[in-house]
C-alpha cells in the first residue's frame, strides 16, 4: 500500500509515517517486500508439504543436499527441523504426475534422503 493510504490507516500524516517505516526498515524490522504470486496463474495449483529424513551425518553431504533442493524452482518453502522430521519443504507443481516425477527424478535419487512423506493440501486457509 501507499505510504499515504498507510498514514491514513494509522491517524499519521504522510511525512511522519515515512520516517516511522524507514526507522523500521533501519533498523531491520522491516525485513522487505514481497510480490504475492498466484499458484494457479503459474499453472502450479498442486501444493505438496513434504517432510524428509535423511540418513547421513556429514556435513558435505547435508550441505550438497540442502543446496540441491534450495535450487529446485518447485520448493518454494525448505526448512531444517529439530527432531524428526529433518526438513519440510513446500512444493508447487502442477498435478499429482508433475509431483510424482519431481518426487522420483529430483528428491529420492538425492545420497542424503532415508525417507519422504508427502501431504497434499486440499484447501488453504491462511497464507
Amino acid at each position: 500500500m501507499s505510504n499515504v493510504e498507510l498514514a491514513r490507516r494509522v491517524g499519521l500524516t504522510p511525512p511522519p509515517c515515512l520516517r516511522r517505516v524507514k526507522r523500521l526498515e533501519d533498523a531491520g524490522v522491516i525485513a522487505g517486500y514481497r510480490a504475492q504470486i498466484s499458484p494457479e496463474a503459474l499453472g502450479r495449483s498442486l501444493e505438496v508439504v513434504v517432510s524428509v529424513e535423511i540418513a547421513v551425518n556429514d556435513l558435505q553431504t547435508v550441505e550438497e543436499f540442502e543446496s540441491r533442493v534450495a535450487a529446485l524452482e518447485e520448493v518454494l518453502e525448505f526448512r531444517r527441523m529439530f527432531g524428526r522430521p529433518d526438513y519440510y519443504m513446500r512444493v508447487a507443481v502442477a498435478d499429482q504426475f508433475a509431483y510424482e516425477k519431481f518426487l522420483s527424478q529430483q528428491i529420492l535419487p538425492l545420497a542424503a534422503v532415508s525417507r519422504v512423506d508427502s501431504h497434499l493440501t486440499m484447501k488453504r486457509i491462511k497464507d
